[in-house]
């Protein structure tokens, strides 16, 4: 499976997500989670004039025909992507940034939807909302979708020193402004919860009151921002939203700050455990298989 590490980053957003997808699907095959509604029914002729989304390349190889994939009628899902683009997010520089693995993670979901049927939409925050897309599931809508992903994909940086992120009062938003009952995956460091965790749990319970399906994707460096994993020698710190710095040998406090990320994450994760919310650690060093996996269950489950 792709890791960030291997991805040619010149390449355009919406080929890269269909590799991303199609690596996974034929993994999918030979593994025990074959099928997760990626199946079709069966083959019909190619008519002229139809779009050629649906062609079996495959099939035409060994034939010389056209065949298109005939697939079984489904529950469409609406789908939210809601992606978090504050400053901490552009860590580490300069690549493998957890707004990247986020992008590419979105950008794949958002095809393989898509390739469902499935209606999609997109939201990017910071301190406030930027961009919140209708939720559709046409190809020139996914283009869209595609075209504000490389946007944000095409900004190597956020400004320090700008208002920290309020995903709090983001969330609180999103759940207001989505009238019918749909999945919301996040993605997010999540941050600038930690100071007030309470506001963001009652910002979790209010997507949930509204009958929406959440997934969180945590997503972390987490060799550095949870290991803490840094040479013993005399380090200076920035905090990429804040700016403010701070020298300082990481052994001397790499106990405290294990201490408390710890505290952190598992209040995380056990907090939407309780709200019935899905969390799934997403490690930047990792593949997308995880990403792409916990939806296709997730959307089994809902239909």
């Amino acid at each position: 499976m792709f890791k960030l590490s291997d991805l040619k980053q010149s390449t355009s957003l919406d080929l890269l997500a269909r590799q991303l997808v199609e690596g996974f699907i034929t993994g999918l095959h030979k593994s025990p989670y074959h099928g997760f509604s990626v199946e079709f029914s069966e083959h019909r002729l190619y008519n002229e004039g139809e779009s050629t989304r649906h062609i079996d390349w495959k099939v035409f190889g060994r034939t010389d025909k056209l065949f298109t994939k005939r697939y079984a009628e489904e529950t469409n899902l609406r789908c939210l992507l809601a992606l978090d683009i504050s400053p901490s997010m552009y860590y580490p520089k300069p690549t493998n940034t957890k707004i990247t693995f986020s992008i590419y993670a979105a950008a794949s979901l958002a095809y393989l939807m898509q390739n469902q049927r499935d209606a999609v939409g997109l939201c990017t925050f910071s301190n406030s909302i930027e961009t919140l897309t209708q939720v559709k599931s046409t190809p020139s809508h996914l283009d869209k979708v595609f075209i504000e992903l490389q946007s944000v994909l095409s900004t190597e940086t956020k400004p320090a020193l700008q208002t920290q992120t309020n995903i709090s009062e983001v969330l609180h938003e999103i759940a207001e402004k989505i009238h019918k009952r749909s999945l919301v995956i996040i993605f997010s460091d999540f941050f600038d919860a930690s100071e007030n965790p309470n506001e963001l749990f009652k910002a979790l319970q209010h997507l949930v009151h509204k009958r929406h399906e959440v997934i969180v994707f945590h997503v972390t460096d987490r060799a550095t921002e949870y290991a803490f994993d840094f040479d013993s020698r005399p380090t200076e710190f920035i905090d990429v939203e804040s700016g403010k710095r701070l020298k300082v040998n990481p052994e001397e406090v790499k106990e405290a700050y294990l201490r408390s990320a710890k505290a952190f994450y598992t209040g995380l994760k056990v907090q939407c455990q309780q709200f019935r919310i899905d969390f799934i650690e997403a490690d930047v060093a990792d593949g997308f298989h995880q990403v792409l996996q916990s939806y296709l269950i997730k959307r089994s489950k809902m239909k």
